[in-house]
């Protein structure tokens, strides 16, 4: 794998990204990654390239505007400039003789956001969205008791007014939106695993919260069609529940495709060799590889996995 910095630029703004390639020809199928609520591209989108850039893809790492090394304001983490943002990265790579086909990949939020791009993109091939969201409204209410959402939406409207006033957001802790408190699996793995990358867990504005609750990606999933979309979650996910998953499946068209992952959840099982992670790595490159063939797509229906022996839970 050779590694070649391919940065762009979004609404003005220049996003720090990496194109992994898995040899030194041209032409290679290029699966951009789209990283979660506070993913940076040396968590999972560099995750995904070294388990896909063996298997003949090249992969786009790139970290959203205002976080990383790109540019733009910092604590703003908008699902709807993250769309613009992928879009941006389409643009970038249609004009880059290295790859070809172009195809995304999700990781969470990261997965509502993919499909609202490809929504309205003919570009891309094909759509994976792993632990995706639907409706932001539905899954940040989940996330919390009555108390905590309460709080959460009177800091939201107060803010508002704020920024009429002001033009600034009020900065807070991004936990105080996404309540990893009631998910032990996935604040373990945060905590042990995602602050390692400098910059991880910094303060967001209140503003962002009031964007995510209005991102609803499943209004757009049937404008997908007839490019496949490939749906993949954790049964047993606490943070983004497995609903998320079934109602985006539910408003897409065909050809379409759901795989829940018994004994698993968000994302304790995101390592490099973790079997879980590696079977979900043959899903993408199936998957994949029929989307660019344009032949043996996907049918439709659910398709669930027994648990793995090796599995941990």
């Amino acid at each position: 794998m050779t590694v070649e910095a391919l940065p762009f630029f979004s609404d003005g703004y220049r996003i720090d990204a990496d194109l992994h390639l898995p040899g030194s020809g041209s032409g290679y199928p290029v699966v951009v990654v789209a990283s979660g609520f506070q993913g940076l591209k040396v968590i999972h989108p560099e995750r995904f390239a070294r388990a896909l850039t063996p298997r003949g893809y090249a992969v786009l790492a790139f970290d959203y505007r205002g976080f990383g090394a790109s540019e733009g304001e910092r604590g703003r983490l908008a699902p709807q400039d993250w769309v613009a943002d992928v879009r941006a990265a389409v643009d970038r790579l249609d004009a880059t003789p290295l790859v070809g086909e172009i195809l995304l990949l999700g990781w969470g939020l990261g997965g509502g956001v993919v499909v609202a791009e490809a929504a309205e993109d003919p570009r891309v091939a094909g759509i994976a969205a792993v632990n995706g969201i639907g409706d932001g409204t539905r899954v940040t209410r989940g996330m919390h008791d009555e108390g905590s959402w309460r709080r959460l939406l009177q800091r939201i409207e107060g803010d508002r007014g704020r920024r009429a006033e002001f033009g600034r957001s009020e900065i807070t802790s991004p936990w105080d939106i996404v309540r990893l408190d009631r998910d032990a699996r996935t604040d373990g793995y945060v905590n042990a695993e995602l602050y390692r990358a400098p910059g991880f867990g910094s303060g967001v504005s209140l503003e962002s919260g009031d964007l995510l609750l209005r991102f609803r990606p499943e209004r757009v999933a049937a404008q997908l069609a007839p490019r496949p979309l490939l749906l993949v979650h954790g049964a047993q996910n606490r943070l983004h529940p497995p609903e998320e998953a079934l109602s985006l499946y539910a408003h897409a068209n065909e050809p379409k495709r759901l795989e829940l992952l018994e004994g698993v959840g968000h994302t304790e099982w995101m390592h490099d060799e973790h079997p879980t992670f590696r079977y979900l790595v043959d899903l993408l490159d199936t998957f994949f590889g029929r989307a660019l063939s344009g032949i043996g797509r996907p049918q439709g229906g659910r398709h669930v996995r027994e648990r793995l022996p090796q599995d941990v839970g």
